[in-house]
């Protein structure tokens, strides 16, 4: 089989983040070993919950709770008093999540307000929860509007990897399948060229140190230069498009997807099963479409465009050239 014969068949794979924080006020019960309570019984279920409850970490998250926008600030004694502990004991709680970042002084020693590490967690959150989530009914509105397939990618080094689909309803059009966890070569894919966007030539170089980069089709960059004039005019244009450049018999459209920081997160594409995708009647208002997803997804994730971002000119339908 050819190598540009991936899009089916990628390799999989998946990863994960996490972070825990830590109590020093364990209780008996807290204290037993984790064998000890049968949590594979049904019966035994509520009792597990209960046995593994962490009072400090319990009350630490309790605390955080207590903030809000009608009460930014709040003091010890008063959130001793709403937790329902001793005053040294929320003392004690309060300069942990201090040292943690979860919540800093304000207005004299005995008043505290959320810090940066909650708003960390909550963009975090946000991001996780909205590139699949929030992303796959931008997916579906995107394949209902062109009769296509559409795909949601991220970045993995030198990867693209597939996070989300929606499959076409158009009979004609459904053999062309693409699962969730497919992983392509970055460099030598439009998806990976609009994923790559914000690297510099240093970077790109840091991430391809290798003189010759490998070759999947006559029309793969060979170097390292090569794909970053790839990269550079899929950033002017706002989106890539690719005519069986990749793999035979199939063509797509990639628009990117940015954060509230402006950093591509993501991309967005739409895949048509034949070799080239038409005319302009035709092409043009496919790229409006993804593009328009892009600037839909962006949204979500609190991006705020610049006057001149190019995704957002197609979306708009006023095109812009290569620079």
């Amino acid at each position: 089989m050819a190598k540009e014969d991936k899009t089916g068949a990628g390799r999989t794979g998946a990863g994960a983040r996490g972070a825990a924080l830590s109590a020093s006020e364990p209780s008996a019960a807290t204290a037993q070993p984790l064998d000890a309570v049968d949590v594979s019984s049904n019966d035994s279920d509520s009792t597990a919950s209960s046995t593994y409850l962490v009072p400090g970490l319990e009350r630490g998250l309790r605390i955080l709770a207590e903030f809000s926008a009608r009460e930014p600030v709040l003091g010890a004694p008063e959130l001793s008093k709403r937790i329902g502990i001793p005053r040294t004991t929320t003392f004690r709680l309060l300069q942990t999540l201090e040292a943690l970042g979860f919540l800093e002084r304000a207005h004299g020693d005995r008043h505290f307000r959320l810090g940066v590490a909650v708003l960390r967690l909550g963009f975090e959150y946000l991001s996780s929860l909205e590139l699949t989530d929030f992303g796959t009914p931008v997916l579906e509105q995107l394949r209902d509007a062109t009769g296509f397939s559409t795909h949601l990618l991220i970045r993995d080094g030198r990867d693209v990897v597939f996070v989300a689909k929606a499959q076409t309803h158009e009979p004609m059009f459904s053999s062309v399948k693409v699962h969730v966890g497919t992983r392509l070569p970055a460099h030598a894919t439009v998806h990976g060229q609009v994923l790559m966007g914000d690297l510099t030539p240093g970077g790109l170089r840091a991430l391809y140190p290798e003189p010759q980069l490998e070759r999947f089709t006559e029309r793969t960059p060979a170097t390292v230069e090569e794909l970053y004039e790839r990269v550079r005019e899929s950033a002017a244009l706002g989106y890539a498009l690719s005519e069986a450049s990749f793999e035979r018999g199939i063509s797509v459209v990639t628009a990117p997807v940015r954060d509230q920081t402006g950093k591509i997160v993501a991309a967005i594409t739409a895949t048509v099963p034949r070799s080239d995708i038409g005319g302009p009647g035709e092409r043009e208002p496919l790229i409006a479409a993804v593009c328009g997803a892009a600037v839909d997804l962006s949204a979500r994730l609190n991006y705020r465009p610049s006057a001149d971002d190019p995704t957002v000119a197609h979306a708009r339908g006023k095109p812009v050239a290569a620079g």
